[in-house]
């Protein structure tokens, strides 16, 4: 039923704008009309009700064979699919908190300045919230010659082993993934898979043999490449884990995991954060070039740089790193 209303609720909005022949509506009788029909509440029932159909709408796409850009894109969608209910949305509950002042509603055309703004938002709520969009993000691999299997029992177990692995139960994919390897030994996505969940589940060293296994049957696999020095990383071998990362640029130039990996090597367990900056600024902005959610996490660790050096009294070098890179603190 909340659906539904959402949708009649974007329908009634642009049916008045196109009478209008405007993008706004500024007529209080009009927007109280449109509140009311709405049933919006708060604004914490809107982002959720808005999040929940972006993050089903993630949870649809099908991860098989798609490389990074083609999952960013197609999670892009879903979010752009939601912004216009979204921004409504939030512009009536601001016209319940402040019932005495003018409102107006404004419907953004995709690409403009205010659609970016809400996008974000939305991005931001969805990354901190929704399961299926962190599964999407980190299970993209170029499917090759032995990423899949031709065997069906070797299938069975693997697709076992991902709704296992999209439930957070890691022991119970990895046994999925061993039998599937043990079926079929090229079975280069079944080893990638078994290496994520071995290192979500603390097994570190078992991470990283099913990587380099990984690699021995397809040398340029984008996941195990962009996971490798992750592991090493955690195994406190920060040197090893940077020099991984150059390995993937050697591979992958303009992968922007190449930036946030060795910019979050800095910040978090060196401490050097300009040069944490620098990279974390290329890794936002290639982000922002694919439409890839990992811009929040970027986001995320440009704001905590900035916390750490306003109090090194670098305030200023902090604004002259992010000029140099074409980025604009809002």
């Amino acid at each position: 039923m909340k659906h539904f209303i959402l949708r009649l609720l974007t329908l009634l909005c642009c049916n008045i704008l196109v009478a209008q022949k405007t993008d706004t509506i500024n007529d209080p009788e009009v927007i109280k009309s449109i509140v009311k029909q709405s049933g919006v509440t708060n604004r914490k029932n809107i982002v959720k009700e808005v999040r929940d159909q972006a993050c089903n709408c993630i949870g649809k796409i099908s991860l098989t064979g798609k490389s990074a850009a083609q999952l960013a894109t197609e999670v892009s969608v879903c979010i752009e699919s939601q912004v216009n209910s979204y921004e409504m949305l939030i512009q009536m509950a601001e016209s319940l908190e402040n019932p005495g002042e003018n409102t107006t509603i404004t419907v953004s055309s995709q690409g403009s300045e205010q659609f970016k703004k809400y996008y974000y938002k939305l991005e931001t709520a969805l990354a901190d919230s929704c399961r299926s969009m962190s599964l999407v993000i980190a299970s993209s691999n170029e499917e090759t010659e032995n990423s899949l299997s031709k065997d069906p029992k070797a299938i069975k177990y693997y697709e076992e082993g991902v709704e296992y692995m999209k439930e957070g139960e890691y022991k119970k994919a990895i046994k999925n993934f061993k039998k599937a390897v043990d079926t079929d030994s090229m079975f280069a996505f079944a080893w990638d898979n078994l290496g994520v969940c071995n290192r979500k589940a603390g097994n570190l060293d078992e991470a990283l043999a099913a990587y380099k296994q990984s690699l021995k049957i397809n040398p340029f696999g984008k996941l195990p490449l962009q996971n490798i020095p992750i592991v090493y990383a955690y195994k406190k071998e920060y040197d090893k884990a940077i020099q991984e990362y150059q390995h993937l640029a050697n591979v992958y130039p303009d992968d922007p995991e190449i930036y946030y990996g060795i910019g979050n090597i800095f910040i978090s367990y060196k401490q050097e954060y300009e040069e944490g900056l620098k990279n974390m600024c290329k890794a936002y902005n290639i982000y922002i070039k694919l439409k890839s959610p990992y811009r929040v996490d970027a986001e995320k660790q440009i704001n905590y740089i900035y916390s750490k050096m306003k109090e090194a009294g670098k305030e200023k070098l902090f604004f002259e790193i992010l000029k140099e890179h074409g980025i604009k603190p809002e």
